[in-house]
């Protein structure tokens, strides 16, 4: 059998590796907007400018992708993240003027705005949260980073039209009111009633929580909870 290219290479080589980023597109409902959270940068590059909150693969302390996505966010903004979740990798030239050829690997956090309190951490001198699709168009961010959140919107955006729904966001008995604000909240757009109910009927997405009531001003509501599969 004919050897590959790969095979007659010599032993002693060395690839050259890229420069490796993990970036976070921390995302949350504010005021009934999607907003995304972004750090203002203490060093060079960029410095001064506003950014994704993101940090280098350390090979020395993250035994995978997902333990140092959970670094960096301990590291960049003080708490831990939940709901990470890892939605693609970027890569090219002249991305970043440390290094010739950069990747990144892009981690979501989909976070209730009450339920963390970040604090600028390594490398941040603030923090502030920014509307999301304000932040998709922003040329002055650092890097290639308002694409980055286009494509994180994107994807999430996508998520919700196939009722993969924002659980994160909810109580664990909510309203159907309450479960199309959010959605509208995550889309940018309203919602045809009528037509969102019946497709969570076709979908027995949902249970209804018998005999709990949401009541108020209005007239009470039934409360409903995420169907376990």
């Amino acid at each position: 059998m004919p050897k590959s290219p790969e095979d007659t290479m010599p032993t002693s080589g060395r690839h050259e590796m890229p420069f490796t980023r993990i970036e976070i597109v921390v995302l949350s409902v504010i005021e009934g907007r999607l907003g995304v959270l972004l750090g203002r940068r203490a060093q060079a590059p960029y410095q001064g400018r506003w950014a994704l909150p993101g940090g280098v693969l350390r090979i020395d302390q993250d035994k995978d992708l997902d333990a140092a996505a959970r670094r960096v966010g301990i590291e960049r903004l003080g708490v831990e993240l939940p709901y990470l979740r890892q939605l693609t990798a970027i890569g090219g030239r002249s991305r970043d003027p440390r290094a010739p050829w950069t990747l990144s690997v892009i981690y979501r956090a989909l976070v209730p705005f009450e339920a963390i309190d970040p604090n600028p951490g390594k490398r941040l001198e603030a923090l502030k949260w920014v509307a999301a699709d304000e932040a998709a168009a922003d040329a002055r961010l650092a890097f290639d980073h308002a694409e980055r959140i286009g494509g994180a919107l994107e994807v999430t955006r996508g998520e919700i039209d196939r009722l993969e729904l924002p659980f994160e966001f909810l109580p664990q008995a909510f309203t159907l009111g309450e479960l199309q604000a959010c959605c509208e909240a995550m889309l940018g757009r309203h919602l045809d009633k009528s037509s969102f109910r019946r497709r969570l009927d076709e979908r027995n997405l949902l249970e209804a929580v018998e005999g709990q009531m949401r009541t108020g001003a209005f007239r009470p509501a039934q409360l409903y909870r995420r169907r376990c599969p």
